[in-house]
């Protein structure tokens, strides 16, 4: 049973706009795919996280709600429709992310430059956030990102080390940092960000080194958030962390050199993006 300070009210009413709009433009968001409980809080201030490349990942990691197997084609007019619909929102900062896309050369790179591209014709103002998989480290790919001059790269380690062989399976802590490496380097101005759970049965030691791993890459913003299950056949949860927890890993991060951090039970890696900016 969650504890009281996860019970937190979902109101679907004020979803109905933006989600008319999505489903009119025949776009996905990882608000809607991965079940996240802050979509009812993020919709009704017409702030969604934009899914690109399919709903489908080629991926298997035990916490994530996103379907798995055989992607789709690629959608070669889904940054057009994208950029179309932050207008219609009147977006002044958004974030695009992607299932995991191992079958193709790129990984997905050129959809994220093409969205970037489309978004920034129709307004060259706004502020841009992408989250990516890992792109297999691919030092090609990234670079075709960086070269679109995203403001925020983030990527997610999600856990600790230790823990992926049963959390992420397929993904590497090793690469995950690699990439961060190779952002740094191809430009050490970029604003880089990584996104952490608690509650998959991490200890406080490990998650200090995280943050020590992450800093020593370029990482200067952080999101630490609570995990829940999207069912039974995933992952368990193996503790539900105080707030007071998330709060003291808050001021540690701080203090040992990130530049902002949100950390509590709700945080997602892309909750109120805006404020990270």
């Amino acid at each position: 049973m969650k504890p009281i300070w996860l019970n937190k009210k979902i109101c679907l009413n004020d979803c109905a706009q933006v989600k008319a709009i999505l489903k009119r433009r025949g776009l996905n968001t990882v608000c809607q795919e991965a079940q996240c409980p802050n979509i009812g809080e993020c919709f009704s201030k017409k702030q969604a996280t934009f899914l690109i490349l399919g709903d489908v990942c080629t991926r298997g990691c035990r916490f994530c709600g996103v379907k798995q197997g055989i992607p789709l084609a690629v959608d070669l007019n889904e940054p057009q429709r994208i950029a179309d619909c932050v207008t219609e929102l009147g977006l002044k900062h958004l974030v695009i992310t992607s299932v995991t896309r191992d079958d193709l050369i790129d990984y997905g790179a050129g959809a994220f430059v093409e969205t970037i591209r489309a978004i920034r014709k129709n307004d060259n103002k706004i502020t841009i956030e992408v989250l990516i998989p890992d792109f297999n480290a691919d030092f090609n790919s990234l670079g075709l990102l960086v070269g679109s001059k995203p403001d925020i790269i983030a990527h997610n380690v999600e856990t600790v080390p230790r823990l992926y062989n049963e959390v992420r399976k397929g993904a590497s802590y090793e690469r995950s940092l690699e990439v961060f490496k190779i952002l740094m380097n191809m430009n050490s101005g970029i604003q880089l960000k990584s996104g952490l759970m608690l509650g998959l049965g991490e200890k406080e030691p490990e998650v200090y080194q995280v943050f020590s791993d992450l800093l020593k890459v370029g990482c200067s913003y952080l999101s630490i958030g609570q995990y829940l299950a999207p069912s039974s056949s995933h992952f368990p949860v193996k503790e539900y962390v105080r707030p007071e927890v998330f709060e003291h890993y808050r001021q540690k991060a701080l203090s040992a050199g990130f530049r902002f951090v949100k950390s509590s039970p709700y945080v997602r890696s892309s909750y109120m993006a805006h404020e990270y900016c």
